[in-house]
């Protein structure tokens, strides 16, 4: 069963995000809702005013070019050509997995984000889920989210670039989901797209704390980056999110403060949940990762008090929070007071 399911067989997978969920299990708790059940940074990038035009007119396909060159440079792509960027990456995943027009297996390593499995599901692949990185080479499609979602777990770049040669020799292809390296301390593999049998996603909107915008992007060789612009088709991306991530990618001093200050609040809510009795097992500093025996009490005292958290149905000792934006600190640690654990 894929990690993030937490449902039973058949029904829609569930995510972090649902506030409509929330009010459903606790319809006592106090408003407004502090929702930690995301890795999205509570600090969003400040853009300067939309013009009228990016509502009113088509996106320009100049403008289009500037974001791809941004991208590239952000990311480390070698060239625009190496880019496509779609409304968001959950959109570009069923587009990656029919690029390997040979697929019969996609093995992903588990566990994870449930979406690449069902996207894989959904184009026609038998589906493995493995926790031993060298059992992906016996597949056709591999899929890595590094650093991962939820666990933080990093892959090291080494081991991915010989896993994707290996993809390469047999026409096959590694996705590595790089939507939280923007945190990361590891170096990614975006440099390397190149040579061939590897792509890699990006997502915007985590880091930027605008998941709203609906923006990600997809790496890799300019044949198979132009095959997946062909499926999107023109205006892939709106104006709007060309406007702001045009702006957002070039601030690379942003960048830089936001990734020292995101380590910084990790490190006070690292320290705010051991006051409590709970360790953090992984995760990143965008979202912190626990496994504990009383996961279960944790989210729902958590929840009576109107902070909502991400629990996995299929694994009842896990939970992932989120970063608190700067007004929810102080109930974020008043609510962490009622657990007994």
């Amino acid at each position: 069963m894929a990690f993030e399911a937490g449902v039973s067989a058949g029904g829609p997978l569930q995510h972090g995000g649902n506030l409509a969920q929330a009010r459903a299990l606790f319809p006592e708790a106090p408003q407004p809702w502090i929702d930690l059940s995301t890795g999205i940074n509570p600090h969003s990038y400040p853009y300067s005013p939309l013009p009228a035009s990016a509502f009113s007119r088509l996106p320009e396909a100049e403008a289009a070019e500037r974001l791809r060159q941004l991208a590239a440079e952000a990311y480390g792509a070698p060239t625009p050509d190496h880019v496509a960027a779609g409304p968001g990456t959950q959109i570009l995943l069923p587009i990656v997995a029919r690029l390997v027009r040979r697929g019969s297996l996609a093995a992903i390593l588990s566990p994870t984000y449930a979406e690449h499995a069902r996207a894989a599901r959904m184009a026609g692949y038998a589906v493995r889920e493995v926790e031993d990185v060298g059992q992906l080479a016996e597949a056709d499609l591999a899929v890595v989210v590094n650093p991962n979602n939820p666990t933080g777990r990093t892959i090291p770049k080494a081991e991915l670039l010989e896993l994707a040669a290996s993809m390469r020799r047999k026409g096959g292809l590694l996705v590595v989901d790089e939507a939280f390296h923007d945190v990361s301390v590891h170096s990614g593999v975006t440099d390397a797209v190149d040579a061939g049998g590897l792509l890699v996603l990006r997502s915007f909107g985590k880091f930027y704390g605008m998941a709203g915008v609906r923006l990600g992007f997809a790496i890799s060789h300019p044949d198979v980056t132009a095959r997946i612009k062909g499926e999107l088709g023109p205006w892939s991306v709106s104006g709007p999110a060309l406007h702001i991530a045009s702006e957002a990618l070039a601030d690379g001093a942003w960048r830089a403060a936001m990734r020292e200050r995101l380590h910084r609040e990790a490190g006070r809510l690292d320290a705010l949940l051991a006051d409590r009795g709970i360790s953090v097992a992984g995760g990143t500093s965008l979202f912190r990762y626990i496994r504990h025996p009383q996961a279960q009490t944790i989210f729902n005292v958590l929840g009576q008090k109107g902070v909502f958290i991400r629990r996995f149905g299929d694994r009842p000792e896990d939970l992932r929070i989120g970063l608190p934006a700067e007004d929810q600190w102080q109930r974020l640690e008043q609510a962490l007071w009622e657990v007994t654990v």
